[in-house]
């Protein structure tokens, strides 16, 4: 009589706790099928124009060439880094990408998270949905015709802002071609934009806020002000710490169209980012290795922020993005 030995007892065993956490597993696909497939179209989406194209970061290894192939070019290891790098404008783009972020960081990120806690304090429906559908508005709106109207409003010879200085007798002010307002005016453009696009996730934090709260401190005699500082700012505490990890992650990236429309020749220094750069030497000038490079690094920096950010702020206690 064979008795059975304890390597095949433990393989029958972790087949059938496979086979029974595989069954749990598609009962619960089953049982949310719909949720699926109302994910599904955003899954195809990452998996055919996020993941699938990872496959052309091998290009930054190569000196890529469009008829020979990826298989066929020549690899150069990490030359290209090297060569970005090293290349003299390196760190005037490093500069300019860290400090309109930064801009945007101190001076935009705020206020989405403001202008929801006044919109949910607006107590007349009609006008709530009336004010939240025009700060929505800029969003749906190119960054062609922002730089339009930027123009419209702000050039020196036909601008409204310098035609109302000619008119009482000021000097004209350059907004558009001194470098000192560009970095500014970026930020600006990019406030009146997408301020109001940005509370659309805090309002949904806010709504989900337990009423009772609200009802309790106003039987303890809590203010509108000490009711949006003790319960509603602590209650979307955590979204506002997720977004801004994820905002450290872009740290690297700029808006390339609103960069490059808002650019002259006279702002380059301060204006200059890897976007346009990747754009000028990867899209102008066919040389596709460097462009992808920028966009390998800026990757690389963005992972080390986000990393970093997480690290610190599960450090203080509160929950990260993993």
């Amino acid at each position: 009589m064979k008795y059975p030995t304890e390597a095949s007892s433990a393989s029958a065993l972790s087949g059938r706790v496979s086979h029974t956490a595989s069954g749990r597993l598609w009962k619960r696909i089953v049982k949310g099928k719909y949720i699926y497939l109302l994910a599904m179209p955003g899954f195809l989406f990452l998996l055919l124009f996020k993941f699938v194209p990872m496959w052309g970061l091998l290009l930054a290894f190569q000196n890529y060439s469009p008829f020979k192939g990826i298989l066929g070019s020549q690899w150069v290891g990490l030359k290209h880094f090297a060569d970005l790098m090293g290349d003299a404008n390196f760190y005037r783009m490093l500069r300019n990408t860290l400090l309109i972020n930064l801009f945007g960081l101190v001076f935009y990120f705020p206020l989405p998270v403001f202008l929801a806690l006044m919109v949910n304090e607006v107590r007349h429906e009609l006008f709530k949905k009336i004010n939240q559908s025009l700060v929505y508005m800029p969003h749906f709106l190119s960054w062609v015709i922002i730089a339009s109207m930027t123009f419209f409003i702000l050039s020196t010879d036909i601008g409204i802002v310098n035609k109302l200085l000619n008119t009482f007798g000021l000097t004209p002010i350059p907004f558009l071609t001194q470098s000192s307002y560009f970095w500014g005016l970026i930020t600006a453009q990019t406030i009146w934009k997408e301020a109001g696009w940005g509370t659309i996730i805090f309002l949904a934090a806010i709504a989900g806020v337990d009423p009772q709260r609200y009802e309790a401190a106003v039987v303890d005699g809590a203010s509108r002000f000490r009711q949006i500082w003790h319960i509603t700012l602590p209650a979307i505490r955590p979204t506002i710490v997720v977004l801004l990890i994820l905002r450290l992650g872009h740290m690297a990236d700029v808006g390339f169209e609103q960069v490059l429309l808002m650019m002259n020749p006279l702002v380059r220094e301060v204006g200059e980012v890897f976007d346009t750069y990747a754009y000028t030497q990867g899209i102008l000038r066919g040389q596709f290795s460097i462009g992808v490079t920028v966009g390998l690094f800026k990757g690389v920096v963005g992972l080390v922020f986000v990393v970093t950010a997480n690290y610190i702020v599960k450090k203080l206690g509160y929950e990260g993005i993993y």
